[in-house]
């Protein structure tokens, strides 16, 4: 039987101000400009079509990057096009992933180029085992191709190269084909044909450069390197290096409830970073050793999501409101893709974020509920903003103690004004 709901049993929170790891945010005018130089690249594209291919993940100052790699090929002769690089995303639909890439800024209107969007592939060969090799077929018959990503740890596997560069030749541009011939393998496809696939397309495609982007703790460009073709895999590892070092984390290891107030595509590949929230929820695979959260509760689905609310299978409880807002189709083809089917099962659903937050806090101490007022809560708006965390204020020492900290609030009452 469900415990009354009253107001006086969710904890005191206190809003925590900590230190991320920071770099030097770079301009992006200023260091694109000096890329393009450095690799003579104005000589590549002249009197050229170019696909530009940019994906679904939420890259800080993406739009701004698209607009500006636009006008360096306008500006060096050639004919710049965007074509989406995002395998199934946008619920495999040429229309779907259009709305994606508007949903991030980058429209016809605001980059001054032609969006061409298919989920037609050509097949470029086959690896070793015998993996066929898919890329978009606008792509194909290009003159040339320029690619723009994120480098970050991957949310579903750790490697020499996660998600970068060039998971998008293998993946991105793959389309659904690409997709789910890759990951019907599972991790083991993502680990082992990924690479090859990719070094296939690299080969193959016309692949200019691919122009990769590495992020601080405050989702800051502070790297913006063009990765030329004969050095990009090497040049990504490195890079990745460097996007673990930055990676923030949450402000404390052991958590019997975090809240998420957002999930979202433009978030996360799978709406939470697995890597902050320490869950890969994976058949075969073991969980990560930390965070230890005992249970996550989710209040909502960002809008550019578009209902797609994959992710929510991290978590034990959402909201009635989350729930409503699931474009089930959609969802289903972009888990079903991945194979990772858990994360997209669905929670326990309650009316109200406290009745979420009530019921996870019950269920960690279901066994010793007369310790309950001890739980260990912290709530973040999502995992790609942890600059401000608010905490149960039984962790006021622990957090005032570590190196990050800068400034703590009073405790308050823990409220949902903005999401219900």
């Amino acid at each position: 039987m469900a415990l009354p709901l009253t107001r006086t049993r969710l904890p005191m929170m206190c809003a925590v101000q900590r230190s991320l790891p920071r770099g030097e945010p770079v301009d992006i005018h200023t260091r694109m400009a000096a890329e393009w130089a450095r690799l003579k690249l104005g000589d590549q594209v002249r009197d050229k079509h170019i696909a530009l291919g940019f994906g679904s993940r939420g890259v800080a100052e993406i739009a701004t990057i698209a607009q500006e790699l636009v006008t360096l090929v306008k500006m060096s002769g050639g004919h710049p096009f965007i074509v989406p690089a995002m395998g199934s995303h946008g619920g495999a639909t040429p229309q779907g992933q259009i709305e994606v890439l508007n949903s991030l800024g980058i429209t016809e209107e605001a980059v001054g180029c032609p969006i061409r969007a298919t989920m037609e592939t050509v097949v470029l060969g086959e690896t070793e085992n015998g993996v066929p090799v898919y890329t978009d077929r606008y792509a194909a018959e290009a003159d040339g191709v320029i690619i723009v990503n994120r480098v970050k740890p991957h949310t579903d596997f750790h490697s020499e190269t996660e998600s970068g560069l060039v998971k998008m030749l293998a993946i991105g541009l793959g389309k659904e084909d690409g997709a789910s011939t890759i990951h019907q393998r599972g991790v083991r496809g993502l680990i082992e044909d990924l690479p090859q696939v990719a070094a296939i397309v690299q080969r193959e495609l016309k692949l200019i450069c691919g122009f990769a982007t590495v992020e601080d703790g405050y989702h800051r460009p502070v790297e913006l390197k063009a990765l030329a073709p004969e050095t990009l895999v090497e040049e990504e590892k490195a890079l990745l290096k460097t996007a673990h070092a930055l990676m923030p984390r949450l402000p404390v290891e052991d958590i019997d409830v975090l809240i998420v107030d957002w999930l979202g595509k433009d978030i996360s590949g799978c709406g939470m970073d697995t890597n902050i929230i320490g869950r890969l929820r994976i058949d075969g695979l073991p969980e990560p050793e930390s965070p230890r959260i005992k249970a996550i509760v989710v209040l909502d689905v960002t809008e550019a999501s578009h209902g797609n609310a994959l992710g929510i299978g991290l978590a034990e409880f959402i909201t009635q409101r989350l729930f409503d807002k699931i474009d089930f189709p959609l969802m289903s083809k972009n888990v079903f893709t991945s194979g990772f089917l858990r994360r997209g099962y669905v929670p326990m659903v309650y009316p109200t974020a406290e009745e979420a937050v009530e019921a996870a806090i019950d269920h960690v101490y279901r066994a010793n509920p007369q310790q309950r007022d001890q739980a260990r809560v912290v709530r973040i708006r999502d995992t790609m903003t942890l600059e401000t965390t608010f905490v149960s204020e039984n962790l006021g020492d622990e957090i005032r103690g570590k190196r990050d900290f800068i400034h703590m609030n009073n405790p308050q009452l823990l409220q949902f004004n903005d999401v219900s």
